[in-house]
């Protein structure tokens, strides 16, 4: 029986079960077994409860089974059951049984419950503490679980490989805190299994650590531990935060010579990453070769075309995915609604709009926010107004800071001024909106209220988040800063700069200087604008690539008017492809002319 068990052969076990006429507990414990090791966990429960009819009384060695059974399929009816006979028969004592019961009442999300037999457990050993964290894991609280561990340490007993992988079902955002301790723990501990690695990547990207998480990826390799499909699907979303795109078609070949597809889970973080690189093709690749596709994956190319402005292709795909018998669903129509609204398809954004209603799919926040967005960038203002005072909810700040954006689009200052009236109420300390409303006042020459938006925001200590722009290299990510001189190739970037500000300059480049600083020089503005950061990271990207090859960049904030204009010129001068990416979308530039038609 044993052995046909260990080689996956339960029926033959089963078989060979029911001939025996002169059965004891053993065998009913080996028959269990089979099952749960073989994930037939319902047969398992009912060989248990034959066991139980039959009159043999199970021992010490059927409990912990038969908890795991009841465990790893939610039976917490029987799992109650089996534990009042334990406590009964004196077993509750069993180190083992106790860990059972922790694990059961944990996977059926009975926590205060697991913890009363935790702490009623006269001997713990390292399984019974990982249970624990791990039920709260599996429950999605991550710092109940990193409390346990702490006390684990207060109790001398230090986390092992187990706990770190008891974790990894709850990595999410956290604290500063929680986020140095995982890396103490990960980093104290002797033996690092690959699922140790795993959560500490997973703790970096969720906690908006690409740079840290990339990194560990990397050493991960350099220690001679294989990356698997987990891996591979937490590291991909870091890659595409940061544009890494040349490394993150390096993982995507490892995918191909390791046979880790099909993978769903994967072969959709391969799509984020590649869309998020700005690498179209490449994501519709991975798209058309999937065997499997769900609406997920529909999706995440829906949306790689509308950040990247094509918005046709985008609506052409969601027309595709519904006549494949895919039924959108809520985030779906945001994709697509935020695509209408990047290509300025205003008709097809209220089509898709009124499209949710057949689906029973009621307009949410986000899906109004595209709507305002789509109209305020078509230049209808005043329709976008309207809308926000029809929506049935209160408008939060995304709504009103798409409606600002577009009244500085269109220089609309009246009901730029009622927008922002909402935006100082509802995130008083968010300086973007300030910096918009001073640049919609700037552009109309209002220095003195300029002036005003400055004062309230130094009275307020509000402070401008400074732009940073990353770019790749050789499989580094390089972060620039707007005027940053700490690079060890400043001096070469700025007098290269200069040269090629000058070669703008003979194309008829005039520097946007109207919403840039009012109280000095016009000299002094044009240094301003030239030192931002995208512009210092594509000037060090030309000078550390090959020619003709494509420049990708990624800027926390958006990218300001002359900015754009300059890498247009730049792409047309330096004769290179420049994709950046900003918070709202992709810019594609070529031979002088940017994907976006100038409307962002």
């Amino acid at each position: 029986m044993r052995a046909y068990a260990a080689c996956g052969e339960p029926c033959y076990t089963r078989h060979i079960f029911d001939e025996i006429t002169d059965k004891n507990v053993v065998f009913f414990n080996v028959m269990i077994r089979s099952y749960v090791n073989n994930g037939l966990y319902q047969d398992a429960l009912l060989v248990f409860i034959t066991m139980a009819n039959q009159g043999f009384y199970p021992d010490n060695y059927t409990y912990p089974c038969v908890l795991k059974a009841c465990s790893v399929s939610g039976n917490l009816r029987v799992g109650m059951q089996i534990h009042g006979d334990v406590v009964k028969l004196g077993l509750d004592m069993n180190l083992y049984i106790g860990n059972g019961l922790v694990s059961m009442y944990g996977k059926c999300k009975c926590l205060d419950a697991a913890r009363r037999v935790l702490d009623e457990m006269p001997r713990r050993d390292m399984v019974s503490w990982n249970s624990m964290v791990a039920g709260y894991a599996q429950n999605g609280r991550f710092n109940d679980a990193l409390k346990l561990c702490r006390e684990m340490e207060d109790l001398k007993l230090k986390p092992d490989a187990g706990t770190m992988g008891s974790l990894l079902p709850a990595v999410t955002n956290t604290s500063c805190d929680n986020v140095l301790y995982v890396k103490d723990m990960f980093v104290k501990l002797k033996e690092k299994s690959l699922i140790s690695w795993n959560v500490m990547i997973a703790v970096y990207v969720n906690n908006a650590m690409p740079n840290e998480a990339v990194d560990l990826y990397l050493q991960m390799q350099v220690h001679g531990v294989e990356p698997d499909a987990v891996s591979i699907s937490s590291v991909l979303p870091a890659c595409g935060d940061l544009s890494a795109a040349v490394l993150g078609s390096q993982i995507h070949d490892y995918v191909e010579r390791k046979k880790l597809r099909p993978n769903l889970l994967l072969e959709n973080a391969l799509i984020d990453m590649y869309a998020k690189c700005g690498c179209l093709k490449e994501a519709r690749a991975v798209f058309d070769e999937m065997m499997f596709r769900d609406v997920v994956s529909w999706t995440s190319m829906i949306s790689a075309y509308g950040m990247s402005g094509q918005g046709k292709d985008a609506v052409a795909l969601f027309k595709k995915m519904r006549d494949s018998g895919f039924t959108p669903d809520w985030i779906a129509f945001v994709s697509v609604l935020a695509a209408c609204s990047h290509a300025g398809l205003v008709d097809e954004g209220r089509y898709c709009f009124n499209l949710m209603a057949e689906y029973g799919i009621t307009p949410g926040i986000e899906h109004y926010n595209c709507m305002v967005d789509l109209l305020g960038r078509a230049g209808k203002i005043d329709e976008a107004y309207h809308l926000t005072r029809q929506m049935p909810m209160e408008p939060n700040e995304r709504v009103w800071g798409s409606l600002l954006s577009a009244c500085r689009v269109y220089s609309n200052m009246n009901i730029a001024l009622l927008a922002a009236d909402h935006l100082f109420q509802l995130a008083p300390e968010q300086s973007g909106y300030y910096v918009l409303l001073s640049n919609i006042y700037a552009k109309a020459g209002r220095w003195q209220d300029v002036e005003t938006v400055r004062s309230i925001m130094n009275r307020k200590g509000v402070k401008k988040i400074p732009g940073n722009s990353n770019v790749e290299i050789n499989d580094h990510v390089y972060t620039f800063l707007a005027g940053d001189q700490s690079h060890t190739q400043s001096k070469e970037i700025y007098k290269a700069l200069d040269v090629l500000v000058g070669r703008m300059k003979e194309l008829g480049y005039m520097p946007e200087t109207d919403s840039a600083l009012h109280d000095v020089e016009e000299e002094d503005k044009e240094c301003h604008l030239a030192v931002h950061s995208e512009k210092l990271a594509i000037v060090f990207a030309i000078m550390n690539t090959k020619p003709g090859s494509t420049i990708r960049i990624t800027k926390n904030i958006r990218v300001c008017g002359d900015c754009h204009v300059a890498t247009k010129l730049i792409s047309k001068i330096a004769e290179r492809e420049i994709i950046i990416r900003d918070t709202h979308r992709f810019h594609h530039f070529r031979d002088g002319v940017c994907s976006c038609g100038d409307y962002w």
